[in-house]
């Protein structure tokens, strides 16, 4: 599934989508490739369940290479005391 999103939004929705919703959020259903747009992740999601209750999606953020990143304080080195 999460192949098939990504193949969906490279293909299909990344010429559309960008540069007028960058930063923004989408949900796709990749057996369709129905999507649907939101400020938030939350807000994709909830437009895209109330569109299509029981399906999966896959979650991208426009005009970013994933939707979220992993890092911060946590994963710096910290002084040893």
């Amino acid at each position: 599934m999460a192949a098939r999103g990504r193949q969906l939004y490279a293909d299909k929705l990344k010429d559309l989508l960008e540069p007028q919703h960058t930063g923004q959020f989408v949900a796709i259903e990749p057996d369709t490739g129905n999507y649907f747009l939101g400020e938030k992740d939350i807000d994709a999601i909830q437009a895209a369940r109330a569109a299509m209750p029981g399906k999966h999606f896959y979650l991208a953020r426009v005009g970013y290479p994933t939707a979220y990143k992993i890092g911060g304080y946590g994963l710096r080195k910290r002084p040893r005391e």
